[in-house]
Parts: C-alpha cells; sequence; structure tokens
C-alpha cells in the first residue's frame, strides 16, 4: 500500500537499488548527491546527513526546495546567517496526557471542517502515528503484592471516558494506533518495540527504504536517539500538524560535538554519568542545538547507557542528544528480538548511506567540539529543585542543610533559624521525622528502568540488604514502576522480584507514574506530620525532573538519583545522611551497615544482566502487546467519523480554538493597553505554567469541578483533564509553587488585578480582564518554559487572554507552541530584564509596531506607562523564527493554518 506520506519524486536523479537479505529495496543515495558536487557528505555530522536524506527524498519543488537540499548539503560550523530547512518526520509518538488533548484537536477540526462545508474525513493523519497510555497510573495502593492490580483498577476507574474516547480515534482514524495501558511508558516502548531504524515502504515506485525518524508530543522523546534515530519533542499542536503532512520547518540546528573519552570508574552508574553531562551542558548552553556524542567512551558505551543520555536532553537544553548507529545499535536490535532480516537491513543501509559510525571514522565538523572523560564521574544526585543541580554522593548531606537556609531566589526553603530543628511524630511506632525525611522512594521513569544495569544494581543491592537485615522506614513510601514488563520478567529471572518486594519495591504499574507527578498521596500520618511541621521533605527518584510542586504537592525537596541510591535513600529514610560515611543502619547483631557493604560490584551486575536476558524475553512480551489489556479491549466503541461531543462530560469537550475559525486569514491586531497578568523569574518550568498533577479542591479547577457533580476524590489529574478546556484553563499558572511578583508574599496562582491592586486568583483576574477588554501579556526571565512539551501551558496562556509573552530567554518546545497558539514570544533584548528595566509590572503596555508587515527575527518597541504618566521604551526581539512560524501567528495558530490549507486544498 502507497503511503501518502512519502514521494516518489526524484528531483536529483539519487533514487538507487540497494540488495538486501529480503530483496531489492529502493534508497535515495546521499553519496550520489556529493558525485553531482552537492556537498561533502563525510564532513556533515551524522543528524544532518538524515536530515539531508529526508529533504532530497521530499524535495518536490514545492514543501522542499532544491535550494532547501542544497543547503542541508552546505551545512556550516559556523553560519553567517540563519537558514530555514524542512524535515518531513517518518512517523509520530504519543502519550496520553499530550495525546488526547491532540485527538481532541483533530476531533474538533473535524467538527469544524463539517460547519465550514468541507469533507471531515480530509483530518486524517497521513503518517502512522502511536499513542502509548502511560501517564494516567497513579501510585494509591503500594507496599503490597496486589499494588499492581488495585491501582490498574483505579485508573480505569478514574479514565474509562478518556479511554473511551480513545478507542473512539483509533477506529476513526487512518494510521492512528494505540497502545493499551499497562504495557510501559512510551519512550521505553519506543526503544523496545517501535523503533525500526530503517523503515520500507511504498512510494508509488516500489518499497523505499528511509531513516527511522520521528516527532513525538513528549520532550523526552529523545530517548530514541539513543538508537541512532533522529527525533525530538515537539508540543501537541505541532505533531497534529506532521500527523496532517505538513513538514516541521526549522532553522539550521548548531551541531555540538561531545567526545566521551575514558570509562567510568567502579561503582558509578549510568544515572551518575547523565547527571553529571547534564549540569556540563546547561551551563555550556546548548538549547535548540543538536549534540552528537563519539568517541572512545561511546564505543565502549552500552546502548540501554546511551538511551539514559540521550533521554535526558530536554533537561541539559538540547534539541537532541544523538548517538549515530554503530555496531553495538545492530547488537542491541538483535538483543531485542529484531529479525535477522532486519538488522541486515539497518547496516547496509546506514553503511551505504554514510550514516554508520566505527571507531575509525572521520570526525565530522562541530560547531563547537567539547571533550569529557568518563573517568571523572562520581556517584550524585541532583536537587533539590532542578535536574542540572548536580550534587556529588558524599556532599548531599551538606548541600541539604545548605538550602534549608539558602533564600528561594538562590533555590533554597528560606527556613529561619527557629525552623530549622523541627522535629514531628508520624505515629509511635517510629522516632519522630524532621527536614529531609524520605517520604517518597520511587524506581521510576523510562530514564532508568529502561538501563537493565541500573534495575540489576538496584536488585542486588535489595537483596544483600535483606540479607543483612535492613528495613526501609516505615514513613517512606516506596514504589517500583517499569518502563515495561520485559523489566518485570528479567527481574524474576535474576530472582530479584522478591528481596525489592520484602523492601516495599513492588511493582505498582506500568507507566510514569511519579516521575511526572502521579506519586499518589502520602499516607495520612506522614501527610499530617509533614503540614503540621513545615517540614522539607523529600523524595528521591530515578526520574528525569525534579521540580518544584511536581513530584507531590507536599514534598518540596526532590533529588534525582540511580535506582540502587533509591533504594539506599528509602533504607536510611533521609538525605541529611552522608551514606559514604555514615552507616544506613544496624544489621541483627547490631553491627552498623555502610552503602560499601552492600553496593554490587561490576561483575556482579554483568553476570545478573547476561544471565536473565533474552531476545524470546521481548518478542514474547510485545507480541501480544495490542490485546494485552482485558479491560482496554473490552471497551466499546462506535465507527462514527465525527465525535459526539457531550456538553455534561468534565473530561472531553470540543475547545473553543477552532469555534470562530472562517476561510480568510485575519489582519494582525495591535496590543495596546496591556497588562501583566503575571512577572515571573528565571527557570519558569512548563509545570510551573501547567501543571500535571494533583488538583486542590478550593483551587478554580476544583471549584468548577465541585460545581460539575466531581466529588474531590473523582477529581483525578490535571493531566487527565487536558480534553476539558473549562479545566485547563483553570489550572493555567496554577501551581502551587510558582511565584508571581505581582503579589508579593504569595505563593501558588496568585496576582494583583490593576490598577485597582486586589489579590485574586490569576483565572479570576483573568477573566475579569476579559470583561473589560484589557489585553495581556506576561513578563517573564531566563530560560521560560523549560521542562515537559506541555501544549497546554501555550494552551491555558492562551485562553487566559494573554496576547504577548516577553520574557529574557525562552526553552525551544515552549517558545514554538506559544507561536502555535498565536501567542507572540518577544525576548528582551540581550542584557536586558524586566529588573534591569525597574518594570514594575503595575504599567500600561503598547507593543509599537505589530501589523501585517510582521518579519520572523524582528524588532518591536514597548511601551510601558506608569500610573503618574510617566513612560519608557524598550525594544524586544520577534521570536517567530521562520517564515512557517509567522504563517502560523497570522492564522491565528496551527490549527487553524492547517484547516484553512485542507480547505483550500478541496476547492
Amino acid at each position: 500500500m502507497t503511503n501518502p506520506g512519502e514521494s516518489a519524486v526524484d528531483k536529483f536523479g539519487i533514487r538507487g537499488t540497494m540488495e538486501t537479505a529480503a530483496g531489492p529495496v529502493s534508497v535515495y543515495r546521499l553519496p550520489a548527491l556529493e558525485a553531482q558536487g552537492i556537498g561533502k557528505i563525510a564532513r556533515l555530522p551524522y543528524s544532518i546527513r538524515v536530515l539531508l536524506e529526508s529533504a532530497a527524498r521530499h524535495c518536490d519543488g514545492y514543501a522542499v526546495s532544491p535550494e532547501d537540499v542544497r543547503n542541508l548539503a552546505a551545512w556550516s560550523a559556523q553560519p553567517s546567517t540563519p537558514v530555514e530547512i524542512p524535515f518531513h518526520p517518518a512517523r509520530v509518538v504519543l502519550q496520553d496526557f499530550t495525546g488526547v488533548p491532540a485527538v481532541v484537536d483533530l476531533a474538533a477540526m473535524r467538527s469544524a471542517m463539517q460547519r465550514l462545508g468541507g469533507d471531515p474525513r480530509r483530518v486524517n493523519p497521513l503518517i502512522p502515528a502511536d499513542l502509548v497510555i502511560d501517564h494516567s497510573l497513579q501510585v494509591d495502593r503500594f507496599g503490597h503484592r496486589d499494588a499492581l492490580r488495585r491501582n490498574i483498577d483505579l485508573e480505569f476507574e478514574r479514565n474509562r471516558e478518556r479511554y473511551e474516547f480513545l478507542r473512539w480515534g483509533q477506529e476513526a482514524f487512518d494510521n492512528f494506533r494505540v497502545i493499551p495501558p499497562g504495557v510501559g511508558i512510551v519512550h521505553q516502548v519506543n526503544l523496545e518495540m517501535l523503533a525500526q531504524c530503517v523503515i520500507c515502504r511504498e512510494d508509488g515506485r516500489g518499497p523505499v527504504a528511509v531513516p527511522d525518524t520521528l516527532v513525538g508530543t513528549d520532550s523526552h522523546t529523545t530517548m530514541i536517539n539513543g538508537l541512532g534515530i533522529v527525533g525530538w519533542g515537539v508540543g501537541g499542536i505541532e505533531a497534529e500538524a506532521v500527523m496532517l503532512g505538513q513538514p516541521i520547518r526549522m532553522l539550521m540546528p548548531e551541531v555540538v560535538g561531545f567526545e566521551l573519552t575514558g570509562a567510568v570508574a567502579p561503582g558509578v552508574t549510568a544515572t551518575d554519568v547523565v547527571l553529571t553531562i547534564t549540569q556540563i551542558l546547561r551551563r555550556e548552553g546548548v538549547v535548540g542545538k543538536f549534540v552528537e556524542f563519539f568517541g572512545e567512551g561511546v564505543d565502549a558505551m552500552s546502548l540501554p547507557d546511551r538511551a539514559t543520555i540521550a533521554n535526558m536532553a530536554p533537561e541539559y537544553g538540547a534539541t537532541m542528544g544523538f548517538f549515530p548507529t554503530d555496531a553495538e545499535t545492530l547488537g542491541y536490535l538483535r538483543r531485542t528480538g529484531r529479525s535477522a532480516a532486519h538488522v541486515d537491513l539497518v547496516e547496509r543501509f546506514a553503511k551505504e548511506q554514510l550514516l554508520f559510525r566505527a571507531a575509525q571514522s572521520p570526525t565530522p565538523e562541530f560547531t563547537k567540539l567539547l571533550t569529557f572523560d568518563l573517568a571523572s564521574v562520581e556517584p550524585c544526585l541532583a536537587g533539590p529543585k532542578r535536574p542540572q543541580d548536580r550534587v556529588a554522593l558524599t556532599a548531599v548531606a551538606h548541600s541539604f542543610r545548605e538550602s534549608l537556609r539558602a533564600p528561594i531566589q538562590a533555590r533554597g526553603f528560606a527556613l529561619s533559624d527557629e525552623g530549622l530543628h523541627a522535629s514531628v511524630p508520624v505515629d509511635d511506632s517510629e522516632p519522630p521525622i524532621g527536614h529531609g525525611a524520605v517520604v517518597i522512594a520511587a524506581i521510576t521513569s523510562c530514564t532508568n528502568t529502561s538501563n537493565p544495569s541500573v534495575m540489576v544494581a538496584a536488585g542486588l543491592l535489595a537483596k544483600k540488604a535483606v540479607e543483612r537485615g535492613l528495613r526501609v522506614k516505615a514513613h517512606v513510601k516506596t514504589s517500583l514502576t517499569p518502563g515495561s514488563r520485559v523489566v518485570t520478567e528479567y527481574l524474576d529471572r535474576a530472582g530479584l522480584s522478591h528481596a525489592l518486594g520484602q523492601l516495599g519495591f513492588h511493582t505498582v504499574g506500568f507507566g510514569c507514574a511519579t516521575c511526572i507527578g502521579n506519586s499518589g498521596p502520602l499516607p495520612d500520618a506522614v501527610a499530617r506530620a509533614v503540614t503540621e511541621g513545615n517540614l522539607v521533605a523529600a523524595a528521591v527518584l530515578s526520574g528525569n525532573r525534579n521540580f518544584e510542586g511536581r513530584v507531590n504537592p507536599l514534598v518540596k525537596a526532590n533529588y534525582l538519583a540511580s535506582p540502587p541510591l533509591v533504594v539506599a535513600y528509602a533504607i536510611a529514610g533521609t538525605v541529611d545522611l552522608d551514606l559514604t560515611k555514615e552507616p544506613l543502619g544496624c544489621d541483627r547483631e547490631g553491627r552498623a551497615v555502610y552503602l560499601r557493604d552492600i553496593w554490587p560490584t561490576p561483575d556482579e551486575v554483568c553476570q545478573a544482566v547476561a544471565g536473565c536476558m533474552t531476545p524470546e524475553m521481548f518478542v514474547n512480551q510485545y507480541r501480544q502487546a495490542l490485546q494485552s489489556n482485558t479491560q482496554w479491549n473490552a471497551i466499546s466503541v462506535t465507527d462514527a467519523q465525527l465525535y459526539s461531543w457531550d456538553p455534561r462530560s468534565t473530561y472531553i469537550q470540543e475547545p473553543p480554538f477552532l469555534a470562530d475559525v472562517t476561510p480568510e486569514i485575519p489582519d494582525i491586531h495591535p496590543i495596546t493597553g496591556a497588562r501583566a497578568l503575571a512577572m515571573l523569574g528565571d527557570s519558569v518550568t512548563t509545570d510551573h505554567i501547567s501543571p500535571a498533577g494533583s488538583i486542590a479542591k478550593d483551587s478554580p479547577a476544583g471549584r468548577f469541578l465541585i460545581e460539575h457533580g466531581v466529588a474531590p476524590s473523582d477529581f483525578n489529574s490535571y493531566g487527565a483533564r487536558r480534553g476539558n478546556d473549562r479545566v485547563m484553563v483553570r489550572g493555567t499558572f496554577a501551581n502551587i509553587r510558582i511565584r508571581n511578583q505581582l503579589a508579593p508574599g504569595t505563593e501558588g496562582g496568585w496576582t494583583s488585578h490593576l490598577p485597582d491592586g486586589s489579590v485574586m486568583s490569576i483565572y479570576d483576574a483573568a477573566m475579569k480582564y476579559r470583561d473589560e477588554l484589557v489585553p495581556l501579556i506576561v513578563l517573564a526571565g531566563a530560560e521560560y518554559g523549560t521542562g515537559s512539551s506541555r501544549d497546554w501551558a501555550a494552551k491555558g496562556t492562551y485562553l487566559l487572554g494573554v496576547r504577548a509573552v516577553i520574557a529574557a530567554s525562552y526553552e525551544r518546545i515552549h517558545r514554538s507552541n506559544l507561536v502555535g497558539m498565536g501567542v507572540l514570544p518577544l525576548e528582551f533584548v540581550a542584557g536586558q530584564t524586566w529588573q534591569s528595566l525597574s518594570l514594575s509590572g503595575h504599567e500600561l503596555f503598547d507593543l509599537l509596531g505589530l501589523a501585517n508587515d510582521l518579519q520572523p527575527l524582528s524588532q518591536l518597541r514597548v511601551r510601558a506607562t506608569s500610573a503618574d504618566g510617566s513612560a519608557k521604551e524598550f525594544a524586544v526581539n520577534v521570536r517567530i523564527d521562520t517564515p512557517v512560524e509567522l504563517e502560523y501567528f497570522r492564522n491565528g495558530g496551527i490549527l487553524q493554518t492547517v484547516l484553512r490549507r485542507l480547505l483550500k486544498e478541496a476547492r
């Protein structure tokens, strides 16, 4: 069957035939471009070569021009001017928190298409899209053997309506597949099952082999870069455009070469390596850039270790953390049950296309070259508030104590002298707890559960701890949420599941869970102690993010750590302890037991991994993945092409984004007399803007749900409610840890309504401004929108009436999402901030020069007028980066752009 997402055009005459074990296939040969004098392939970074192949294959003179191909072939380490390039991903992956609103948008586009007289069936994915349901699992039951069954039952009770909607989408849309709950985490399932490295498709002239490339609606899509696959996270609305056949238009990326040398010391894990690299690259500044790894350290590195490093590319700011295809890539494909014929295809294609990296391969040109000796890595954690804040294991206790006194602006907790020594009893069975008490210890996240070496190390440490008579402290909520069922099988085979269970680390589900804030409630007695003592309680998790308010609303200090260290801290019960010098506890004879006594050796880990893993495990677990969940299979579904919106639903509603769309593109309207809705500091995350976790009953979203008959026990989470704009707009800027400088002395979603100065919720103020016909802006610091690829952070901003954001700098995905929603991202010129300009946030703001002649990367001037009539003007950079983004903005957003294009094509 011909794939409409593939083109049979061959503008450069480079299509040829390649023999494989399964027969001949066509390829678009990169060396043939070089033979025509178009670039020198061997000097290009491997990631750029993949983009070049995509452009050459899709070059039709319209969506992709010959000039686009020549620009990519001429990639320069030192570009003189920004150049826009196209990228056609081969597929899309989604998770359910971002996937449900994406399918809601597609359903809304069908409804709008019908209203405008078009054929709703034209709204259909043109390239394959896989949605993995992994974000809805919550850790309610833990520490017991029945936790898995109970949590799965609760997941279906809470999310049946969402799952019914996804079942409808699976039937209604072509090229759309849903992986049911309980299979695993999207990125680990992608790595172990969905990824092919090379894809064979029919394009009208026969089978053609193409690089496996993708975008995903989750920022950690980059995990697949460890398998030599180009891909990264995008917002849901951008993914929808890609699914509907639109290319991604982006600026030619800079590519930073990162040479890894040496080898890690015994006792150092892949987690320690990635936390160290995250700190280095965040300091280096690689936002919006590709990072490409090479060197002897890479040659000796396992693919799961590479995937761990690639996974955290969003944390170090890069668009990708790319490892080119090599012998280890082929070995991983074999070890995970891919067929011999397919591995042969991957090897032949990669070598034919100069995409295969060997130890003797010449080093490509890079924008900048960094070198790092893996031997310098030491055991570490990251925290207590950001993933780039690495702290050596030897310094964790001291660093934590320092953070208690440190001011909020220095990522501390600003405790007074009187509050430093708080101690509160939990119950009569154990000593009181104080600051640093570990109340959550979670082995979680695809970052680490995809890596057998650290998972087996955790099991071996648990086994040794149990043998010595150690136990987890009673106030610690323990959980194990593997990223795939393969993990449970190999831990069982290695004889390690029992020991983990004895320490409370029973498998509670297969999904993201604690990593994305679905840690579930703390036990009542622990929650009461933390609240009464205003304790800075801690979570230790093997995840990839530890932003404030993300893991659990009651847990202020959050540390990222390897799975074996998670187990160790659960035993210790506190982060206020030097695990390198102080004992974890005492054995049955009363002798002190130190971490070094139970830490597994590299040989022990290697032997255990080798003895418990086979390719057949992967084949068997994934063979029946689509039919594996009986509750999912039992959901009844209709074959209607249009979704029947239920006005009573509190989960799924038709969003208002397309309600008033017309076939004509509107003018760009000026922004005058605007008020600041929020004035924020640095490193405001998408979690701050649009939280994914629990909904407080006294919040605007909570009150809305109660008014619509939903009991607080049935609130579910913000992430689960993303199919309902009425809930989500009320949850925008509602994170309990956000600090708005317009409401000094408050924490949470508060602001001052101006000019009267009355303090109210951000949502209530926004609605009041809407009634007053006052446009809104947001003022922010550096790294605005860091974190998850959360399109609701942009959607909610838009629905609050915010027309523009002025920030010191942006994280890549959120800036793109703002444009995709028709919100104007503006950037202070270098060296300026709202602080340096002495803005109070109480001014009236006029954006001067905003009109139909707006250009990408241009400048505007802003006039800020104070209450006394005095005014100041300052320049801002327009962060609409490409002509395609300008088209999105002019149309009011991506959805409007694509809908108008589909209508035009149908006429």
